[in-house]
């Protein structure tokens, strides 16, 4: 992994700098302009915090997260690829792919538009990579920080053979009462409901957060909106290169039980995730790229 002195000398701006990230996560990059504050861990190019000038934070970070090189965060957003949750074949292999637990390098900061500041983070496959999954990739995260955050996983096929991936930005977002929250935009919508068996539903309404939640909406292209009467915000969850949505919220019983999460986090916290999961995978040939993107946005 490059070193903060080393990311220092070749990528800090007027708007970038390095430091050491909490624990043993090593070198994480703070980005401060004139919109907003955010922070990317290079271990999985993970976002783990941004925050528009005059709002509460908008991503959720748990404060029992491992902050390990060996171990992915709880919270933030996590790069999952090339697989979403566990493995279709194999369940000795980690959960949501390999590239949440990785080291990325950071490869360019630069300026976005209207004030905003771009950060490019790449991953490529070794041998390491290549015995969880055969193929040859280059992944790159472009991360945009101004009055929106931008995340786009630009994934490229650097094969000679054709594969498929699935994968998620799996966002974690800061609520006032996750009990008091509806998500919009999901409204009539196919569900899989991975608490119930697997059972397909259809969603009536907004989405509430009333017990354990685990959801992949399928065949949606929308944009999800948080409405939390809590903290007075709506949050905007706009997406691109994804047929599917996440909704997920571990409740009480579960939460107690995962180590990096604890018994009441969960009603500060839902996921609502830009995915390519369930069905909605996705072939790329050799030489071709498909492009995962969240933007994310708070009003009033």
């Amino acid at each position: 992994m490059q070193d903060v002195a080393t990311l220092d000398r070749r990528f800090r701006s007027a708007d970038v700098t390095f430091t050491a990230g909490p624990g043993d996560l090593g070198p994480v990059a703070e980005i401060a302009n004139r919109h907003a504050a955010a922070t990317v861990a290079l271990h999985g190019a993970h976002v783990m915090a941004f925050q528009p000038h005059g709002q509460r934070p908008v991503l959720w970070m748990s404060p029992q997260s491992a902050f390990r090189p060996d171990k992915a965060m709880r919270g933030g957003i996590p790069v999952c690829w090339p697989w979403f949750a566990d493995h279709p074949t194999d369940p000795r292999k980690p959960p949501h792919g390999f590239v949440r637990a990785a080291a990325w390098e950071v490869v360019a900061t630069e300026p976005g538009e209207e004030g905003a500041t771009r950060i490019r983070f790449r991953i490529a496959d070794d041998e390491a990579t290549c015995a969880l999954w055969p193929h040859r990739f280059e992944l790159e995260l472009v991360v945009s920080v101004g009055t929106a955050l931008g995340v786009d996983l630009v994934i490229c096929n650097i094969g000679e053979a054709p594969f498929t991936s699935g994968g998620a930005l799996h966002s974690y977002f800061a609520v006032g009462n996750v009990e008091e929250v509806r998500i919009h935009g999901l409204e009539g919508c196919a569900y899989i409901d991975k608490v119930d068996h697997l059972a397909r539903k259809t969603q009536d309404g907004a989405v509430r957060i009333a017990g354990e939640t685990d959801r992949v909406y399928v065949d949606t292209t929308s944009e999800c909106v948080i409405d939390d009467p809590g903290w007075h915000r709506r949050i905007r969850i706009a997406k691109a290169g994804s047929r599917s949505t996440v909704v997920w919220n571990p409740w009480r019983e579960k939460a107690a039980s995962m180590s990096d999460v604890g018994a009441d986090a969960y009603t500060g916290m839902v996921c609502v995730e830009t995915a390519n999961a369930g069905d909605d995978v996705v072939s790329i040939p050799p030489s071709g790229e498909h492009v995962l993107r969240t933007s994310i946005s708070v009003e009033s």
